[in-house]
Order: structure tokens, then sequence, then C-alpha cells
């Protein structure tokens, strides 16, 4: 019989290869797009795809897992994930790479989703095992942020830009083989027939706005940006309406009115408005406005994610009286204090100025996933772990496409010219953006208090 401390370990495994192969592109973009011939708008595509991918997938696999086989469901994963990585180091182009990214991003969805779904089982919800489970899972999310640019870094400077890419498609396989022989297959105790309907308008009607945000940071104003938003949201409405109606909906809409799922779905929207969206712009202020290396801005990066590997570990020593929702709203209004500390940045600052910051920002990230972890898989009915998991990942992922695209238009616009100094400008009007969303998801999730259930009064 497989052990929970097996199932564990490849959950947090998974997880890991996941954010390793999410952030690749971050320290090897220049060298890929030199190969690849990528102008400014490719790059943008390269850095952005696999987020289409994973958003698209998210709540789909998380779902398919649940009643087909979480173990099957994160296996097949990682076959996409390999495949897609031999695709990308193989890559003669940018337009091959990208569509290798987008595939990345449905394999690694399964990986995510699924890891949850998983500890969700192997850990039931309300036990300290539980928060212990979810707090190393918690770290092995941000122990991928913060391995992963090293990585890549260091295989482009030893094979290329390549290498990441093959070192993925190895670690993926190898993935695929531990987890068919050390994790016990689990699915929900009544499985629902796949919900074709719902998979379908919901993967078009991300994808498409995800696209139009991509395509959107050259500009908003072109018929084909506007077109792509436009059918993204009529799309997303449309699953509302066909989810609905479905008797047996892949995300039942009536999870809304329930508090501990609202605080956990908005909590994981505004980590990625916020906290993500700014530090996936790091690097570019970094390497472009204050003059330093991909390495330095590697290096900062750690110091959140690496931070935040810490305090994730270290949250379940925190008092079971604190509840999911009070670690969510705090942890996000100790994220805006880190934010506010990047401000006042000027061209010729050294990169440590924004070390303060990122690490207070990372104490209280990590602490942030350790609770997005538990609570994503609790505020769902049991045996719909991983479909509660990918609902949460993909709130994650969309709001950082969105936070990411913001941060990015505000922070380049023409207005403000050329030039290092202009960007860095741009970076101080663009951070109070994310410390906002920040503050607002604090503010929204404080506000997600449990219904109190009404005792009758009886009369003797």
């Amino acid at each position: 019989m497989t052990s929970p401390r097996a199932t564990l370990s490849v959950a947090a495994a998974a997880t890991f290869l996941a954010l390793v192969v999410f952030t690749t592109p971050l320290s090897t973009l220049p060298s890929t797009a030199a190969a690849l011939g990528a102008g400014p708008e490719a790059q943008a595509w390269i850095l952005s795809s696999m987020s289409i991918g994973l958003g698209v997938a998210l709540l789909s696999v998380g779902a398919l897992g649940d009643d087909l086989g979480r173990r099957r469901v994160l296996v097949l994963g990682a076959v996409v994930l390999a495949l897609a990585s031999v695709l990308g180091a193989l890559a003669p182009n940018a337009l091959v790479l990208v569509v290798a990214r987008i595939l990345q991003g449905i394999g690694a969805a399964a990986l995510v989703a699924c890891s949850q779904g998983l500890l969700g089982h192997a850990f039931p919800a309300g036990t300290p095992e539980a928060r212990s489970a979810s707090g190393i899972w918690g770290a092995s999310l941000a122990a991928g942020i913060a391995v992963g640019p090293f990585l890549a870094s260091g295989m482009d400077r030893a094979v290329g830009w390549s290498g990441a890419y093959w070192v993925a498609a190895a670690a993926a396989a190898v993935l695929a083989v531990a987890t068919q022989r050390l994790v016990a297959e689990s699915r929900a105790d009544e499985p629902r027939p796949i919900d074709l309907p719902g998979v379908v308008v919901l993967a078009a009607g991300l994808a498409a706005l995800l696209a139009g945000l991509t395509e959107g940071r050259s500009g908003f104003g072109r018929p084909g940006v506007l077109a792509l938003l436009v059918a993204g949201v009529v799309l997303l409405v449309a699953f509302v309406v066909v989810e609905r109606r479905r008797s047996a909906p892949m995300l039942d809409m009536l999870l809304f009115a329930t508090p501990a799922f609202v605080a956990a779905t908005v909590g994981a929207l505004a980590t990625g408005l916020g906290i993500i969206a700014s530090s996936s712009f790091l690097s570019t202020v970094v390497e472009r406005g204050l003059g330093s290396t991909a390495l330095v801005g590697a290096t900062l990066l750690f110091a959140w994610s690496g931070t935040s590997v810490v305090t994730a570990l270290l949250a379940r020593r925190l008092p079971a009286a604190w509840s999911g929702r009070l670690l969510l709203a705090a942890g996000l209004v100790v994220i805006a204090a880190g934010q506010l500390l990047l401000l006042g940045l000027d061209p010729g600052d050294s990169p440590a100025t924004l070390a303060p910051g990122l690490v207070l920002a990372g104490a209280a990230t990590g602490v942030v996933n350790a609770a997005l972890g538990r609570e994503a898989v609790a505020s769902v009915p049991p045996g719909r772990g991983a479909m509660g998991g990918g609902a949460n990942n993909t709130a994650r992922y969309v709001g950082s496409a969105i936070g990411v695209t913001i941060v990015a238009v505000v922070a380049t616009r023409p207005s403000l010219g050329a030039g290092p100094a202009a960007l860095v400008a741009g970076w101080n009007d663009a951070v109070p953006i994310a410390v906002v969303f920040s503050l607002i998801g604090a503010a929204a999730v404080a506000a997600c208090r449990p219904r109190r259930v009404r005792t009758p009064v009886t009369t003797g």
C-alpha cells in the first residue's frame, strides 16, 4: 500500500517541476530570442505562452483527475510535459517554441492540479497532517520559482538555451515513472460524466482572453486585440450559463455562494495580480533599468521566492485556531507592505535596494501559498480536491496574466520615452497598482466571513 509520505513526495516534486519549467524563459530569453530571431512581440509570447496553457487547462484537468483518476491524469500530464519539452528543445523558430510552451502549460496543469487532489485524498482536511502537507506543497511551489531561473541560466551557459528543455523532458519522464510506481490511484467516490461542453467553452474563453492580453502589450486599440478580449469575456459568460444548466457541471456555480471557496479564489487571484505580476517584471527592471545582469535579477527573485520556501514550511507551526481566511488576508497585507518598499527606485540605485521589500513580501507569500494549498482542497466537496486545486490555480495564473500585462503596459508606456530612466519611472508608477490589487484582495478575503448557523430556539 502506498504511504502518504510517498504521495507527498511525488506531489511536491510534480509542483516543483511545473514551476521550474514555468520560469525557464526568465533568465534565457535574450539567448533564446537571439537564436530563434524572435522580435519583441515574439518574446512577449514566449514569456506568456505557458501561462495560456496553464490557464486553459488547470480547471479542466483537475476535474478530469477527480473523475478518471488523479494518478492517471498526473502521469499523462508528465508525458505531455516531456514531449512538449523535447519539441521546445528542437524548436527551429519562435512559433514552434510558443506552441511547445503552451503544451508545457497543459502538461504542467495536470501536475499542479492533480498533486493537490492526491494530497487532499492522502491527508484529510482539518488534520495537523494536512496543514503540514499544504506547507510542503506551498514550499515546493516557491522552490520551483527560486531554482528555475538559476537552473535555466546554468544550462544556458553550459550547452545553450535549449539545455533547460532537455532537462525538463528527462525530469518529466522520471516523474511519470515514479508516480506510476509510488502513488496509489484515487478518484472521487461518485465520479461524474465528463463535462465536454464546459471543457470546450472554458478553454476557448480563457485562450482568447489570455491571447488578447498578450497581444495587448503592443497596443489594445487594434481590432484583433479587441476581438480576442471580447470573445474571451463572452465565452466565459457562456461558460457560467452552461455550467448552471448542467446536471453534473465541471465547476458547480453554487460554490461561489460558499465563503471559504470565494476567499480561496479571491486570495489566489490577488496573489497573481499583485506580487506575481510585480516580481515577474522585476528582472526586466533590474537588467534594462538598473543596467545589471540576468544573474543579479535571478538572485533578487530568489530573495522573494527563497524566503517564501522557508515560511511555507514554517506555516504549519502557526496556531491551528488561525483560519485560512485570516492567514490569506493578513498575508496579502504584508505582501502589499513589501511591495511598497520597492518604490522610489532611481536609475543609479543598486539592485540590492530592492532586497528588503522582496524578503518581506516573500515571507508573507510563503504563508499565503501554504494557506491556498490547504483552502483550495478544503473549500470544495470531499472527493473534488483536484478540481478545487485547478480552480484555485486558474485564478492565480489568470490573475498573473492580467497583472503582468498591466504592469508592463504602465511601465513601458510611450509617453515616458525610452531608456533606463524611463523604465524605472514606469516601474515606480506600476508598483502602486500591484499594491492596490494586494490590498483589495486582502479586504475581499476578510469580508468572506463564514455564515453563522442559527440554533433553533426550543420552548419547553
